[in-house]
């Protein structure tokens, strides 16, 4: 990268922080936020305060460790219009080549090694790929072929935290917060997304969401498509034989060979992805005794 370009890209970020600066409130939030941003830009591995204090302020890592903490856990700022705002700003560039075409269900997970943090559980961690101690957030990002955003960002209160009141004060979860679980998280920033006026796509969700009735059928009323991946043991009742409830495996299985098709793809670097597929119209079945 020559000298031109990385100008161009520090005078960009600058820009890209004044316009964030604009929704946290108090003039005294500017410098840390960009310090924040720029901590978070130059430092590897785990993303901490400490590090970035120390990338951000060599001369004072004690003071600026302490104003990063301030700003970042006790500075009354709202990350909704800090994410309202990024939307704003992010969104036309990745809609120049192509319109948004997908919204995408998510969680992230953090391992934590204590049980202090907020919300720190053990829950199945998708950095481990296991069970964890660890804290979780509901994501939804739009995308296109092109890019993506995160447009929102939840952390799960799992029930345990939610009606431990003596914990909940400890740490200062605020009153308002009650247990959700994650598909209830999910369906929330869709339709806030909707109200927002966000440019709908079909909504894009693994297993661990595309297997909650109530989400889909929800996402279903406010109007948009959607695909979601389930687990074999879902009942389901073909078009073709309306009557007869069975697992999606056990339909699976009595599909013909020529049903099925293999299909490869994955755009990019990472090795493409191969796999059959056969499609079948069905809905899902009521359960019994309904």
């Amino acid at each position: 990268m020559d000298f031109a370009a990385i100008i161009d890209g520090v005078e960009s970020f600058a820009a890209y922080v004044g316009e964030l600066a604009s929704v946290i409130g108090h003039v005294g939030r500017v410098a840390p936020l960009h310090d924040y941003c720029a901590g978070l830009l130059a430092s590897e591995g785990r993303r901490s305060v400490e590090p970035m204090a120390a990338l951000t302020a060599p001369a004072e890592v004690s003071v600026q460790h302490q104003r990063l903490l301030h700003f970042v856990g006790e500075a009354d700022w709202s990350d909704a219009r800090v994410l309202m705002k990024v939307r704003q700003l992010v969104v036309p560039v990745i809609e120049d080549g192509e319109p948004i075409k997908a919204w995408i269900i998510d969680d992230t997970s953090y391992p934590k090694q204590g049980n202090h943090s907020v919300g720190v559980h053990h829950q199945y961690c998708g950095q481990l790929g296991k069970q964890a101690n660890c804290q979780a957030a509901v994501t939804l990002s739009i995308a296109n072929h092109h890019a993506s955003l995160p447009t929102a960002h939840q952390l799960y209160l799992p029930k345990a935290w939610a009606t431990d009141a003596a914990r909940r004060r400890k740490a200062h979860v605020p009153k308002t917060v009650r247990f959700m679980t994650k598909p209830q998280i999910a369906l929330m920033q869709i339709t806030a997304a909707l109200k927002a006026g966000v440019a709908p796509g079909v909504v894009l969700m693994d297993a661990s969401y595309g297997t909650n009735a109530g989400l889909r059928f929800g996402i279903a009323a406010l109007g948009l498509t959607y695909a979601g991946a389930i687990v074999p043991t879902v009942k389901v009742c073909a078009v073709a034989e309306p009557q007869e409830r069975v697992s999606v495996k056990t339909l699976a299985l009595r599909l013909p060979k020529h049903a099925w098709r293999t299909i490869t793809w994955r755009e990019g670097s990472a090795e493409k992805l191969t796999s059959r597929f056969a499609r079948v119209r069905v809905r899902t079945a009521p359960s019994k005794g309904a």
